[in-house]
């Protein structure tokens, strides 16, 4: 997620699309791409619910040209209205309910100034590719890494990714649930939240989103 072949392009279309800013990003995280948008010289704040990943984004050059806000990215408010609302990496997965995802949208929305943009990093399902009577499927098979996909209530859209991880010599296990979203559903949340869909690609790089794609970048847009 750090190798330039990924972040450059990332940094390269948000900036595009902040069209000079101000942008806010949900789940900012370690600020992994608020800081080099922000070296673009766009004006980047960040809603944050871990202030131990807050603490480390501060610790980092540059950071003192991110304004870092603690709360929870489906109500947390920060005072200023935005040229582009960003959430990347499937951080909307990380809200584990319907409700709560479209809340997300509805803060985005509630930030954005009138012709705003609202941008959507997320996977497509693939509860297709679970062997059959299989309960997960393996999607990375490495010597210092393994991880299975779980899907455990396919009503609620829920899925547990499990990793296991060599970590100075040690075998560590991290388990978390996450809540996947098709498509239409996301394009459904925008129209909930009064927001347009303006585009979709399957990546960074303005790829056409077609039916085998494995990822999307959706792009809403607030009316003028």
């Amino acid at each position: 997620m750090f190798d330039p072949t990924v972040l450059d392009p990332t940094v390269d279309l948000l900036a595009e699309l902040a069209r000079g800013g101000p942008a806010l990003e949900l789940a900012v995280g370690t600020g992994r791409v608020a800081l080099p948008l922000s070296a673009r010289g766009v004006a980047v704040f960040g809603i944050e619910l871990s202030p131990h990943m807050a603490d480390q984004l501060r610790a980092k050059a540059g950071s003192e040209a991110v304004a870092v806000t603690i709360g929870d990215m489906t109500t947390t408010r920060v005072d200023a209205p935005f040229k582009l609302v960003y959430l990347v990496w499937n951080a909307i997965m990380n809200v584990t309910t319907q409700q709560e995802q479209v809340a997300v949208f509805r803060n985005a929305a509630g930030h954005l100034e009138p012709g705003g943009r609202f941008v959507v990093e997320v996977g497509v399902p693939e509860p297709h590719r679970r062997p059959p009577a299989e309960l997960g499927r393996v999607f990375s098979l490495e010597d210092d890494h393994v991880g299975i996909d779980t899907y455990d209530d396919p009503v609620g859209q829920i899925l547990s990714s499990h990793h296991w991880m060599e970590v100075n010599g040690h075998l560590v296990r991290h388990s978390a649930p996450y809540r996947y979203v098709w498509p239409s559903e996301l394009e459904l949340m925008g129209q909930l939240a009064g927001l347009g869909l303006a585009q979709r690609w399957a990546g960074w790089r303005k790829e056409p989103f077609r039916a085998d794609s494995t990822s999307q970048v959706a792009v809403f847009e607030k009316p003028a």
